[in-house]
């Protein structure tokens, strides 16, 4: 499968994909880099070529190296591109590459608005192109032994998931222009990190039912911190009822996510006074994964009958590898299988999650400048209209 990269993201991707597939077990794939892309000059693309690619790729593979995203979707020798520009330009990059005949694996979250997600999607589906937010945590081993667990029972009918992901940095580390508060690239906790606590409740209750029976879940509360120099978010905690449990459907399940910056999601760390990151509670046990909830490696399993022993799984990265091979590997089956979507990460279900974070931000009027929640295309993300008010659309 030949890549191409653009973002800030890609070096740990672009290390990942190069690692020899065997070392997890993958006899199938093969991933090669033919391409890298920086929007702030060629000179940065060469850098990531040379440091990146170059020391683990076979000599005989050209990669080239772009200083303009416009120049490298009219590449022939690319197959899918990475996208891991800031979430603003999620969407604006991703059609981008639709519009020019690739397919695309674009980080979470998938865009910035739900109205967004759907455009995606129905323009990949009318192109025939492969489409998917690189929700890379579920393509783990880990994760996919959890939502087996849940969906046999093992914990009997799930009622309650609670997840965090809180990093323990204080937003004034930041400079008022950097992403993670920065509105103009859609900054703050909830697109940010929250999106992995919106990944965890809906792997866990919503994923793990047959599509049939999957239903988006009501926000009944919500409520943010806004970091006082840019208006973005620092602290978003949110409340959902998802109407179907799992795994028979019999109840209804709540979900409680909640993200920060000046708090951490456990002090405790690795050590034997860690705190689980995420709950995933049942009638007849729960489930405790430890954090961080991006890139987890232990998780255990309780039972409610205390005859039973507690179980504690442990997973490694392969190949000293960060985790990102696998949603690549999936990337690559599905293109290969000609596949539009994953069954692991389907369309529906990332713009389910959009919809929720578009409703926490409606529901504490938090929002961004228009031209990040446009879904118009082309767009110059330089220029912005301080007088356009964006107009929310309802989810229904």
């Amino acid at each position: 499968m030949r890549w191409v990269a653009t973002g800030g993201i890609v070096r740990t991707m672009t290390k990942d994909l190069l690692i020899d597939p065997k070392t997890r077990g993958v006899e199938d794939i093969v991933h090669v880099v033919t391409a890298a892309a920086s929007s702030s000059s060629r000179k940065s693309a060469e850098d990531l070529v040379e440091s990146c690619v170059t020391p683990s790729q076979d000599p005989t593979i050209t990669c080239k190296a772009y200083g303009t995203y416009e120049e490298l979707v009219k590449d022939d020798n690319v197959d899918i591109i990475y996208v891991g520009t800031p979430h603003s330009h999620h969407f604006q990059t991703s059609m981008l590459a639709l519009q020019n005949g690739k397919s695309v694996l674009v980080e979470k979250p998938v865009s910035t608005t739900a109205p967004q997600a759907r455009k995606l999607t129905k323009e990949a589906k009318k192109r025939g192109l492969f489409f998917m937010e690189a929700a890379w945590t579920r393509f783990f081993p880990l994760s996919i032994a959890v939502r087996k667990k849940v969906e046999q029972g093992e914990i009997g009918e799930v009622l309650r998931v609670s997840a965090d992901l809180s990093t323990g940095e204080a937003p004034e580390i930041y400079d008022e222009g950097h992403r993670n508060v920065n509105k103009d690239l859609a900054g703050g906790a909830l697109l940010d990190l929250g999106a992995y606590s919106l990944l965890w409740l809906f792997q866990t209750v919503y994923h793990t039912l047959p599509k049939e029976k999957r239903k988006p879940p009501k926000v009944v509360g919500s409520t943010m911190t806004l970091e006082p120099r840019t208006g973005a978010d620092e602290s978003t905690t949110m409340l959902l009822d998802f109407p179907v449990s799992t795994p028979t459907g019999t109840r209804n399940t709540h979900g409680i996510a909640t993200t920060a910056m000046r708090l951490h999601f456990d002090h405790g760390r690795d050590t034997e006074s860690a705190s689980p990151a995420v709950r995933i509670q049942g009638d007849k046990g729960e489930i405790q994964v430890f954090g961080p909830i991006y890139r987890p490696s232990r998780f255990r399993v309780l039972y409610a009958d205390t005859s039973k022993p507690i179980e504690v799984y442990h997973f490694d990265f392969p190949g000293g590898a960060h985790g990102m091979m696998w949603e690549s590997d999936t990337a690559a089956r599905c293109m290969l299988s000609g596949k539009l979507e994953s069954e692991g990460m389907p369309w529906e279900e990332s713009i389910a999650i959009m919809e929720v974070m578009d409703e926490v931000r409606r529901q504490n009027d938090m929002q961004f400048p228009h031209v990040i929640e446009t879904t118009d295309y082309p767009v110059d993300m330089k220029k912005r209209d301080p007088n356009k008010k964006q107009e929310y659309i309802n989810r229904n």
